[in-house]
């Protein structure tokens, strides 16, 4: 019974020092609010830059891999004749490349979705082409008026 006292003991004693831990952080951010509104936001844009390095990064090997499965040729002489400028021009096709794939569409109701919008839009650009026209001859008819 003497082990089962020191657990309970123990358990007591982990929970007041969790207590005591969100009590002394709560006493902190209500005393410095704008130092932690400070750091919240510091987190939040430390966040969303490492997010858009992991996405540059995804594209830029997403990029490279393609390349080295398309063309399947290790080693090959144009490899061995190393060009700086033909490897930037190399890299930049393939972000290119993989930019292409990233915006391609994904699914068929994507492809029909874009359709039926560009359709939309035709009919709406030929709709304000043939109210431009109309617009025309009324001014052109009220202009032999006076």
């Amino acid at each position: 019974t003497a082990g089962s006292t020191n657990m309970e003991v123990k358990a007591v004693s982990q929970e007041m020092a969790m207590l005591s831990n969100i009590l002394a952080a709560y006493t902190f951010i209500a005393d410095q609010p704008e130092r932690t509104a400070l750091v919240f936001l510091g987190g939040v844009c430390v966040g969303l830059l490492v997010t858009l390095c992991a996405i540059v990064f995804q594209i830029h090997c997403r990029a490279d891999c393609h390349y080295a499965a398309g063309t399947g040729r290790a080693g090959d002489s144009e490899t061995e004749d190393y060009d700086p400028a033909d490897l930037s021009a190399r890299r930049r096709r393939h972000f290119e490349r993989a930019l292409l794939h990233a915006t391609m569409f994904t699914s068929a109701e994507e492809l029909d979705r874009t359709q039926r919008l560009e359709e939309r839009e035709r009919i709406l650009q030929e709709i304000w082409m043939n109210r431009q026209s109309d617009i025309s001859t009324i001014t052109q008819s009220l202009n032999r008026y006076y």
